[in-house]
């Protein structure tokens, strides 16, 4: 099993901080900071923790946020010397969090000093929650910081709907203030930030899903393959939920004189095994189709209702007259993001976004 996330915040870790602190901060409390940021550690999870060691901090630095920023700053590494870094920032993201905001500008500041050493991207939000606008003039001029992580925190920290992190409503809202930080950052010379445009343009899609389809139609022609990928990421939700301008954009017009055949190799499928299928497609048309074959699970609810889950299968190019088989296995077994009922569940094929097959089959639970 893997190690629980809630061990990467221990009493070890509050140990090298303290250190780190202090070789920055002769009056700094030792060991009431230990003490706090230790008491009940162990009974806590991680954003629990987290928040204990913040408390601890709020306890023994200074009052003054700017005499405490300093004193963090200072105690970033620099030059291959120790400092704050990786999961002990967690909390100093939480400090700055609660008492930047206050002084804005240097609260951010500190916040683009720390992401290249930890992710800043939950901290700066309570900023843009603020004061959106005046925080955006200021989060507009990272796009162009040679530091990759200062670049990427102008897209992650922005996406309105960023997991584990406070929502932005106006940005769900309207997000047309954060389409220039993504358009700056579309050919990013890293992966690691062009990942996180794409996150963002995705979050964006599940509130406005025209917006960003007609966005990814205007920067897809003659884009770099790097780009393109990037976009057909940004895609994932509308090419699932089968939107037609989405589908458009990479080629992927309505399936014509198709027949799409599915066949259940086991209608009655136990708790923990798998769902056995195959499918298969022929263009009995006279051009050749490009198509993206997917498959959604309707799965059943605890009032007996059925809920769909898309599921991505292959993309393949039909010559007229030529056929194609799929087959696949679809695991039904224990995941934490959802909870199974036994009964009549429905497997459907998504041809370009259009259901094309479809059969029930039986999930049925362990004594």
């Amino acid at each position: 099993m893997p190690e629980p996330l809630k061990n990467l915040l221990h009493e070890a870790l509050v140990g090298d901080m303290t250190d780190r602190i202090a070789a920055h901060a002769p009056a700094f409390d030792r060991s009431r900071f230990v003490a706090l940021a230790t008491d009940g550690l162990g009974t806590l999870e991680l954003m629990e923790r987290s928040a204990l060691i913040r408390d601890a901090l709020f306890a023994t630095l200074p009052d003054d946020f700017p005499k405490a920023a300093a004193i963090l700053k200072a105690s970033l590494p620099v030059s291959g010397r120790p400092g704050l870094s990786g999961w002990m920032l967690l909390p100093v993201n939480q400090f700055i969090a609660a008492r930047g905001p206050d002084h804005f500008d240097l609260g951010l500041d500190l916040l683009k000093a720390l992401t290249p050493h930890f992710t800043a991207e939950y901290g700066i939000r309570p900023f843009i929650h603020r004061d959106q606008q005046r925080a955006l003039a200021i989060i507009t001029h990272w796009v162009a910081d040679p530091d990759q992580h200062v670049r990427r925190l102008a897209s992650e920290g922005t996406r309105p709907r960023l997991p584990w992190a406070m929502r932005l409503p106006q940005l769900v809202k309207d997000p047309a203030p954060i389409l220039p930080i993504l358009t700056a950052l579309i050919d990013d010379p890293e992966d690691y930030v062009r990942r996180s445009v794409a996150n963002s343009l995705n979050d964006i899609a599940k509130d406005h899903p025209d917006l960003v389809a007609a966005f990814i139609a205007g920067h897809i022609e003659t884009a770099s393959p790097e780009r393109r990928r990037l976009l057909k990421h940004a895609s994932r939700t509308l090419l699932k939920n089968g939107h037609a301008q989405a589908l458009a954009n990479f080629g992927f017009g309505a399936a014509t004189a198709l027949t799409c055949e599915l066949r259940l190799l086991n209608g009655e499928v136990r708790f923990g095994e798998g769902l056995d299928f195959e499918i298969r497609v022929m263009n009995a048309g006279e051009t050749g189709q490009s198509l993206m074959i997917d498959y959604a699970i309707h799965h059943v609810k605890a009032d007996g209702s059925l809920s769909p889950k898309v599921f991505k299968c292959k993309t393949i190019m039909l010559a007229p007259g030529q056929s194609h088989a799929i087959e696949r296995r679809h695991a039904m077994r224990p995941i934490t993001t959802r909870r199974y009922y036994p009964g009549e569940h429905r497997i459907a094929i998504l041809v370009n976004g259009c259901e094309s097959a479809s059969q029930s089959f039986l999930l049925v639970m362990p004594d």
